[in-house]
């Protein structure tokens, strides 16, 4: 068996093509662009490198972004002071704070100064929320990307053992909630989980999002199953063993070029639709 490779700056072209018009239409209804606004704290080389390429798909996709950078001796009061700002200006949409932050910043008290309706990268307790009770709110961008891909692929989760390995409050933690809103039987699996490769063999879907490279082996996965690799460590190397899970797997993502793409993608989708329904225009539903 060899798995069909999952294209994701195609699905993301997809995404950023519908963007592109509903961006157009609140431009027209507004006589602005939507905003998202960026916070980053210190000078943290890859980080720096994630927001200046947002920036330019922002633009390439008719967004505005407005950049904001603290010294990486902020306090959490500076940087909560910062979001307030942003949560209270009638022209920012969206407001995305770049983590991992400097030590001494509480990230979870920086991501609560974020308004619900300007979560748009999905990271307060009330998007949280929103994900595991199916009500209207924002997803956290990788997992919702991660649905598109499975989508896009014709991926029907319905009935299928799902196994998450990692539980962080942004990616396995959410993606397992959404894959349970589809109906899925969701196991997630961590540092403490016993037997790890029987765990795994059992999955119809394994989505890896633990950032250990290689973690999940080739011989662990299931005949036919379909692989998601959310992990991107140094020298493009995911958190699945590639080539030898391609040799058993249905369909799998690559690293890079598969679940990235979709997750910039639904940042700007959820930006747009957030400047939508602020302003009563073209809402959208993320």
């Amino acid at each position: 068996m060899s798995a069909t490779v999952v294209d994701g700056v195609r699905v993301a072209d997809a995404i950023l093509r519908d963007t592109r018009e509903k961006a157009l239409d609140f431009e027209h209804a507004q006589g602005r662009k939507a905003c998202l606004a960026t916070v980053l704290v210190g000078d943290d080389p890859a980080s720096h490198t994630y927001v200046r390429m947002k920036a330019s798909r922002c633009r390439s996709t008719g967004l505005e972004s407005r950049s904001h950078h603290l010294p990486g001796t902020s306090s959490t009061a500076d940087v909560v002071a910062l979001i307030d700002d942003l949560s209270n200006d009638d022209t920012v949409d969206g407001i995305l704070v770049q983590h991992p932050m400097p030590a001494q910043i509480d990230e979870r008290n920086a991501f609560e100064a974020i308004a619900a309706s300007k979560d748009v990268d999905g990271v307060t307790m009330a998007s949280f929320a929103a994900m595991a009770l199916g009500t209207r709110g924002f997803r956290a961008c990788t997992p919702g990307g991660i649905i598109h891909l499975l989508d896009a692929y014709d991926v029907d989760p319905t009935g299928l053992h799902a196994v998450v390995v990692g539980r962080s409050p942004i990616l396995g933690k959410p993606v397992g909630m959404l894959l349970l809103a589809r109906d899925a039987t969701v196991t997630y699996c961590h540092s403490r989980t016993v037997d790890l490769p029987h765990v795994v063999a059992e999955a119809d879907i394994v989505v890896a999002a633990v950032g250990r490279p290689e973690l999940v082996k080739g011989a662990w996965i299931k005949p036919g199953a379909v692989v998601v690799d959310a992990g991107y460590n140094p020298g493009n190397v995911g958190d699945v063993e590639y080539a030898s899970a391609a040799e058993r797997a249905s369909l799998i993502t690559p690293v890079p070029g598969g679940v990235g793409p979709t997750t910039i993608a639904v940042l700007l989708k959820q930006t747009v639709n957030a400047a939508h329904r602020a302003n009563g225009t073209r809402a959208g539903r993320a």
